[in-house]
């Protein structure tokens, strides 16, 4: 099946899937279709796999799991929502040798139940690296810039970390948990969550909704949604993306020595977004 996968063939990966989601299956043909010119050519390898028995559920439901790897007494937390009672294997799966190697996390079901049979349940696809390094080299260089104070480089780089470390969203371990507690502990005020990052510069005030890094232009850069009223005037937005990339480096100059550039969205209600990538050389102060 991860074979399939790397090679981009959606039609024989349906074919083994669990008629629920065979039903709903345009979602993970699209990450399948993003998925496989990454990992062409790549080497193939199981890293891990877990096997879930969750026989004793009345209905669907949450449902915790603790695992231990034959070889480790590292504990691994699976908690996966709304979870049909069942037997499951969580299979994390690498797509190496490649420029931008990827990591699966495929979800098997027992289909059906007692039969020798296992059909997809679930596929996340996320990269191993970014701009060229793996997540621990992010968690030591966040740790560098947590030494020197410089908490926005430091906070941006453990969320790289953890996105590069943790193959699903649902899977934790006391590594994860030790990097989240550390990007916790630096996290400067105002970082947009449940409520926008308000910027005010040159006189107006920017509503930011979310930042996060990308590597996917070749550098690591940091980029920036926010909220505006249009964009239906190119000319007029990008002068206001350049005003909030002037702003955001004037209040936060460290960034400069973190990221290769900005990468900003303008989004407008009922219009297509508008985006700006910018190296930081070309942002003047």
């Amino acid at each position: 099946m991860a074979t399939d996968i790397s090679n981009g063939d959606a039609q024989a990966v349906k074919a083994t899937t669990i008629s629920s989601v065979a039903a709903d299956f345009g979602g993970i043909a699209s990450t399948i279709q993003s998925a496989s010119p990454l990992m062409k050519n790549a080497s193939v390898t199981i890293d891990s796999l877990y096997a879930l028995n969750a026989t004793d559920l009345k209905t669907a439901q949450q449902a915790d799991f603790f695992c231990s790897g034959s070889t480790s007494r590292l504990l691994v937390t699976l908690t996966i929502p709304n979870l049909p009672p069942g037997r499951y294997v969580v299979a994390i799966v690498h797509a190496t040798g490649v420029a931008q190697p990827q990591q699966m996390a495929i979800v098997l079901q027992n289909d059906p139940p007692a039969s020798a049979g296992w059909k997809l349940a679930g596929l996340f696809v996320r990269p191993m690296s970014s701009a060229g390094h793996d997540g621990l080299w992010y968690w030591t260089e966040a740790r560098k810039y947590a030494d020197r104070k410089l908490n926005w480089n430091a906070f941006f780089y453990y969320q790289t970390a953890e996105y590069l470390l943790r193959p699903v969203d649902f899977l934790s371990s006391p590594n994860l948990e030790k990097l989240q507690k550390e990007a916790t502990s630096i996290q400067p005020e105002g970082i947009p969550g449940a409520q926008p990052m308000q910027l005010t510069t040159a006189g107006k005030t920017f509503y930011i909704n979310n930042i996060h890094t990308d590597g996917s232009l070749g550098g690591l850069d940091l980029v920036i949604n926010y909220q505006t009223s249009s964009v239906a005037n190119p000319v007029a937005v990008r002068a206001e993306i350049i005003e909030l990339m002037k702003g955001i480096l004037d209040q936060h100059p460290e960034l400069r020595l973190a990221f290769h550039g900005l990468w900003v969205y303008a989004n407008a209600p009922g219009q297509q977004r508008f985006a700006i990538e910018l190296p930081m050389n070309q942002i003047a102060l």
